[in-house]
């Protein structure tokens, strides 16, 4: 096998590229959220500040490196093979499980990952020497540094608190002084902000994060100065370019703010994050520079010389930092993780991503009951000075598809930005791997709730979805621990588990990575009607004609599996077949969610096109459901062990289903083609497969009372029966529907497109 050691080091390095992908796909969400959801700069441009920022906190995150080599356990308690170990099951298991997080569209914590991988590693690898040494289980605590693992731990649970504490108490304060109207304010005030939010940043993101560069030493005499003069000074400094910027340069401020915090919370984020993903190859690399200048024996060379301080390369910094970049304007999974943070800050309602639990709605409960308590305590006259600075104005946005309005507004989006990147540079200065995750995440739905972005009527979704992802984060540290733990142990057992473990990352993340895309482009083919859309008599026919020809094409190849599936006695298949009739359900269900907002978004008060579309989607759920029940009961009856249907049943079912199947591919074609003319022929039919059916239920009936049959295939060929019935049935008053609409607004149409 030659030196296997310099295998691993070669496969640490591809599982760093690996890692940094992955792993930034998952943090992006924590400095671009506040400037995408804002709308407050252009996407390319919010691009170019962050990759400017993570280049920056790539050069000062070398600080960080001692977390992996001496932070989490302590070395010289350890053997170069050991720690080898260690490393490779930390990287291997860290790839495996932000990959899956990301293509759940999940944020989760790098750093909670690394550190519990960390510390399960160490701790199997700790109680095979103690076990082999013939030791006292005693000694565990010798092998792990647990004061300062325990510090880290603790100060990643308290961040949650802190984070969401903090940014909710400046964001009403915030809101005080600006209220929504926050164009209107005083120049004076917002330069006093732009001084506050600038100084903060400038401090505690370019001084501090000098700290850890080669440059301190030069600049260390001016950094040393008194700390109150500095920040004070500081601060008149910023307030008075700020107010030269609106007043002379018609600057705004908050703008301006949310592209230096979006620049900073990059550089925060790489200079604290960029440990998780390279901390544990660079370490492994001097690891093994050091074993082989020393001439001994792998398994009896200590690394205690790992607890000694020393500085990253910089030149691999810089490429890690590149790397970042890359995936950042590449990942797709990057923005979904996006898009869930931005779903739960947004500002009012809409299209809501989680289904609310009993947690959820009990917190809300109290949250009412604790808001009635504190109206009782608060003057009315104060009640309705704070109300008014809540109150929002109408946003006039051109109603184009395209133009989507912003998920909050500019004062959240700073305080976001702000709040994150001063809570993790403080924690970076003092060499803690925060959380940049929970942080920027728990900042941004306590500036949320403090901005009254969760109403009654979205509330319950919103906390539902943050219980989610904090119960997600618990969920990582357990399963990086024992995942880590696991890993360590079968590669102690043998090194050749480390090529097996190499293939399944390499075959896992090239099957979700095709599974994301696949997803991708089925939610991009679902239709969400959102408040900003324009929508004419013609946009009706268009958005209702998708829908049709969606759910025919669909219908039909779901009872084509289920006849088959349920032939074959295939219990798997019909599984499957189960779970995407539920798929279908819940979209129909989300179009009817959105109907609000589609009678709104009407170009003119038309009742007529608003009754349409209510029925037409009425009549697709009462087709989805059917499918459904006939979906369920075919698995129900598998899945119980009970009897196959007879070949007569079968043999009746094969025959509609050709029919059923051949019809809704005519109607699917149809609608997606706007070949209106053919509806009536395709009714005619259906009236024929009706019949067809009518005949097959007289048949069993016939059947039941000339032989002995089984009660629960009867009970099921019934069901199936009945249900089709019902599905052909709710077709026809959907194509009824249309062709009378279609034949009713003709001349509307035609005016319209005059």
């Amino acid at each position: 096998m030659g030196d296997p050691y310099i295998l691993m080091l070669i496969a640490l390095a591809v599982l760093a590229i690996l890692d940094l992908v992955v792993g930034v796909s998952n943090d992006a969400v924590n400095f671009l959220n506040s400037a995408i959801g804002s709308k407050a700069i252009p996407i390319r441009k919010i691009m170019i500040i962050a990759s400017v920022g993570v280049f920056f906190g790539a050069i000062s995150s070398s600080g960080m490196m001692e977390v992996a080599r001496k932070d989490i356990f302590n070395p010289e308690m350890y053997m170069f093979q050991d720690i080898m170990i260690i490393f490779m099951a930390v990287m291997i298991t860290d790839i495996l499980l932000l990959d899956v997080f990301n293509s759940l569209g999940m944020p989760t914590s790098t750093t909670v990952s690394i550190v519990f991988e960390l510390l399960g590693s160490a701790v199997i690898i700790a109680l095979i020497k103690i076990y082999g040494g013939s030791q006292n289980l005693s000694e565990l605590w010798s092998y792990i540094n647990y004061t300062t693992a325990t510090k880290i731990i603790v100060g990643i649970v308290l961040s949650v608190v802190v984070a969401f504490s903090v940014g909710a108490i400046v964001q009403y304060f915030s809101r005080l002084i600006y209220s929504f109207n926050f164009s209107e304010r005083p120049t004076y005030v917002n330069a006093l902000f732009g001084g506050f939010a600038l100084t903060s940043i400038i401090y505690f993101i370019i001084i501090k994060g000098l700290k850890q560069t080669p440059f301190y030493a030069d600049i260390k005499y001016i950094l040393d100065y008194d700390i109150t003069i500095l920040i004070g000074t500081n601060f008149f400094v910023w307030t008075l370019v700020s107010f030269l910027l609106i007043k002379l340069l018609k600057v705004n401020i908050l703008k301006l703010i949310i592209g230096v915090g979006t620049f900073s919370l990059a550089m925060a984020f790489a200079g604290n994050d960029l440990v998780n993903f390279i901390g544990v190859p660079i370490a492994a690399l001097n690891s093994y520079q050091i074993w082989s200048a020393s001439g001994q024996d792998a398994l009896n060379f200590s690394m205690g010389i790992l607890a000694e301080p020393v500085r990253s390369n910089l030149w691999l910094l810089l490429i890690a930092g590149a790397i970042m970049v890359v995936t950042l304007w590449t990942s797709k999974k990057a923005r979904s993780v996006i898009e869930t943070g931005i779903n739960l800050s947004r500002q009012g309602e809409g299209h809501e991503k989680f289904q609310p639990n009993n947690v959820s709605r009990v917190v809300v409960r109290m949250a009412m009951a604790t808001n009635v308590g504190l109206n009782f305590l608060i003057p009315e006259k104060t009640q309705k000075y704070i109300n008014s600075k809540f109150e929002k104005p109408t946003l006039s946005l051109p109603r184009d598809k395209n133009n989507q309005p912003p998920a909050f507004d500019l004062v959240r989006a700073s305080v976001n930005l702000i709040m994150a990147s001063v809570l993790i540079s403080i924690a970076t200065s003092m060499r803690l791997p925060l959380s940049t995750t929970y942080v920027t995440f728990m900042v941004a739905m306590g500036t949320s709730l403090a901005d009254r972005a969760w109403g009654r009527e979205s509330a319950v979704y919103r906390v539902a979805g943050v219980i989610k992802v904090i119960a997600g984060w618990f969920l990582t540290a357990l399963i990086a621990f024992i995942a880590a733990a696991i890993v360590a142990s079968m590669i102690h057992v043998s090194l050749y588990f480390i090529i097996l473990f190499l293939a399944a990352i390499a075959f896992l993340v090239t099957r979700t990575t095709i599974q994301h895309s696949k997803k991708a482009k089925e939610e991009k083919q679902q239709q969400y009607v959102e408040r900003a859309e324009l929508i004419s008599i013609n946009g009706v026919i268009e958005e209702s004609s998708d829908h049709i020809s969606n759910v025919a094409s669909r219908v039909s190849k779901l009872y084509n599996n289920v006849v088959s599936d349920l032939s074959n006695h295939d219990l798997n298949k019909l599984r499957k077949t189960d779970k995407n009739v539920g798929k279908l359900n819940n979209e129909i269900d989300d179009l009817k969610d959105g109907v609000y907002y589609f009678i709104k978004s009407l170009e003119e008060d038309s009742v007529e096109a608003s009754k349409f579309y209510i029925l037409t989607l009425g009549h697709l759920q009462d087709v989805a459901q059917a499918i459904g029940f006939v979906a369920r009961a075919s698995y129900r009856h598998v899945n119980n062990n009970h009897k196959n249907l007879k070949k007569g049943q079968i043999k009746d079912l094969l025959t509609i289903n050709a029919q059923l199947k051949e019809l809704l591919n005519k109607m699917s074609e149809a609608f997606q083609n706007r070949s209106f003319d053919y509806l009536e022929d395709i009714l005619i039919e259906k009236r024929e497969l009706l019949a067809n059916v009518a005949r097959s239920i007289e048949k069993q009936v016939a059947r039941i009372r000339a032989e002995e049959s089984s009660p629960k295939n009867t009970t099921l060929y019934f069901s199936i029966l009945l249900e089709t019935q019902d599905l052909i049935s709710a077709l026809m008053s959907l194509l009824q529907l249309y062709q009378e609409f279609h034949l009713t607004t003709k001349d509307i149409r035609d005016e319209l497109d005059k």
